[in-house]
């Protein structure tokens, strides 16, 4: 049983992330005092208050976050950037052996995207495969501080041994959710169904990063559901962290038509 710490457990997310490890000693980290989490209250800008709370874990599932697509660059650059760097430096001294970061399929919006000035519509046309491995393409601010993200998290795994998870993670939606967001343009339909994760791999995809023995020091993942539609590939999430996705957008929406 690991000790781990989940940032921005009142999120959506973060809720499936909590219901994922409950078979772990888990401490959620909350923004605000919420009726039905027990959780600490600290705020990732504040360095002081974060290494506190992850004293004596053994990881962190990093998870908070300004979580819009139309963000600005200053809304993402304190929660976002100098956040994650504060998670970072937190877990390096506090001996935290793991941190899973909440990176975002935003972080290579930009392959396969209908227009440029969008970050959420994809071509209906052929897409081109992604690998964890291609370079980062942001198609939004939002993005941009994923990607930096990714890069803070890959230099302290280089330099002091961190484990890290770079978890790009899709679009969390029920399957209500998803269906509504096909009554949406088609290259808005098709990035939905692409991007879908479902709550039941959410769960499994997180508790994957937080526990699975690593191929290496770190680790940049793909986490979506098997999706008909997909075009971020899934293989190395496979591989890497045991991840076996259950859900598909298509036969989900096929369902229930």
């Amino acid at each position: 049983m690991a000790r781990i710490a989940v940032t921005g457990a009142a999120g959506n997310v973060g809720r499936q992330a909590l219901r994922a490890l409950d078979d772990h000693e888990v401490t959620p980290l909350v923004h605000h005092e919420q009726e039905d989490i027990d959780g600490v209250v600290t705020d990732v800008t504040d360095y002081e208050s974060l290494a506190d709370a992850f004293a004596g874990h053994d990881v962190v599932v990093h998870l908070a976050a300004n979580p819009s697509p139309e963000a600005d660059w200053s809304s993402v650059v304190d929660v976002n950037i100098e956040g994650t760097h504060n998670v970072y430096e937190a877990a390096r001294e506090q001996d935290v052996d793991r941190v899973v970061f909440a990176s975002s399929n935003h972080a290579v919006g930009m392959y396969n995207a209908d227009d440029p000035m969008e970050t959420e519509s994809m071509t209906t046309g052929f897409a081109a495969p992604v690998d964890p491995d291609d370079p980062p393409r942001a198609d939004s601010f939002y993005g941009v501080s994923k990607v930096t993200g990714e890069a803070v998290g890959n230099l302290y795994a280089d330099r002091h041994g961190i484990e890290v998870v770079n978890l790009r993670i899709g679009w969390l939606l029920d399957e209500e959710e998803l269906a509504e967001e096909q009554d949406a343009d088609p290259g808005h339909a098709r990035f939905a169904r692409a991007m879908w994760l479902s709550p039941r791999d959410c769960r499994n995809v997180v508790e994957a990063a937080a526990t699975a023995d690593l191929p290496e020091t770190s680790v940049t993942a793909h986490a979506i559901s098997r999706n008909h539609d997909r075009f971020l590939a899934l293989s190395w999430t496979e591989q890497a962290l045991g991840y076996r996705p259950r859900d598909d957008a298509s036969e989900v929406l096929a369902d229930d038509s």
